[in-house]
């Protein structure tokens, strides 16, 4: 992504304005971008609504209205495109928008798609040879529509080459909240997240809800949760898939299965992406040596660390509190 502007230049996010886009999304991204809080370490934002006619109203499903504020051309100086989702993907997307987004990616910036979305992606022409990922009920229709796009079967959101494109609904609150934290840092999006009173980040696949649950998975997923409360509790903890397993009562093997059909994910990609959530916070907020970090964040070792923030991050624990540190202000938790 492109880095993030001054402390005195708020950062520029364009919405997509077109006929048809869900009101949904258009609430996700203004929840986000477009409500000045006065939160600490939640830098200033500007939020347009961009469109091919700025003067005529945009109508949306549902009787609703959106008023745009800014021309197409208005995209070439944001540093973020957000173009929400469609009620019905079929719906005709004005030429003038897809050039538009064709320019933004051309120019560097960022593109983002929420849920059917990626359906004006893909007419765009902006998903041949890339991945993507759209509701999982849509899969097939994008994949039929586009076929030089690699649809994702289950991700919650995906990236490739600077456009990014997410699963249905609450998927699009995760890829917005994802986009805060690469350009601001983990506690501007939990701090967003907080007000909005969401996740500030969730692992796993939106196949964790196709499926319908029984009672029994009710119960086993109870139990997880236990267990995962334990293991965030105690981070710093050596757990492995049989210590966890004990704790819910279960074999290791029955307690992988059963984690990954309530989350999505394994048991270890989670205590990894937890760990590396708790990192990232220390990195930010503290002054703490490295070494210190990677404990508390139950790493082990730096170099642990230092390996899954290269391999999930694309970057170093030291260039990542240089680049988020300065924003983030000194915090009890370093003594």
């Amino acid at each position: 992504m492109t880095s993030s502007p001054s402390a005195t230049d708020p950062y520029r996010v364009a919405l997509v304005a077109f006929p048809g886009i869900r009101a949904f999304d258009v609430s996700v991204i203004t929840e986000v971008w477009g409500s000045d809080r006065g939160l600490p370490r939640v830098p200033p934002f500007e939020l347009r609504r961009v469109a091919a006619d700025p003067t005529t109203a945009v109508a949306l499903p549902g009787g609703l209205t959106l008023t745009p504020d800014r021309p197409l051309a208005w995209l070439t100086g944001a540093d973020l495109v957000l173009v929400p989702g469609m009620a019905d993907p079929a719906t005709d997307v004005p030429p003038a928008v897809l050039d538009a987004l064709r320019g933004a990616h051309t120019a560097g910036i960022p593109v983002a798609a929420l849920c059917a979305g990626a359906f004006v992606l893909a007419r765009a022409g902006l998903l041949d040879g890339r991945r993507a990922v759209t509701h999982w009920f849509l899969a097939d229709e994008l994949r039929a529509r586009h076929p030089a796009v690699t649809v994702e079967p289950d991700a919650l959101f995906v990236e490739d080459s600077g456009i990014w494109t997410s699963a249905g609904t609450a998927a699009g609150i995760d890829l917005c909240l994802h986009l805060v934290r690469t350009t601001h840092g983990a506690e501007a999006a939990a701090g967003i997240a907080r007000s909005m009173v969401t996740a500030p980040f969730r692992t796993g696949t939106q196949a964790q809800f196709i499926e319908h649950p029984t009672p029994r998975a009710d119960r086993d997923a109870d139990a997880l949760a236990s267990v995962r409360d334990h293991a965030l509790a105690h981070l710093d903890a050596p757990h492995t898939v049989a210590t966890l397993a004990a704790r819910a009562g279960m074999s290791p093997r029955s307690f992988a299965r059963h984690f990954r059909a309530t989350t999505g994910t394994t048991p270890l990609r989670w205590l990894i992406t937890q760990r590396l959530a708790a990192a990232r916070k220390l990195l930010e907020l503290t002054d703490l040596p490295l070494p210190e970090v990677a404990r508390r964040a139950g790493f082990g070792s730096e170099v642990t660390m230092r390996q899954h923030f290269a391999r999930h991050l694309a970057t170093s624990p030291r260039d990542y509190r240089t680049a988020f540190r300065h924003r983030a202000g000194s915090s009890p938790i370093a003594r």
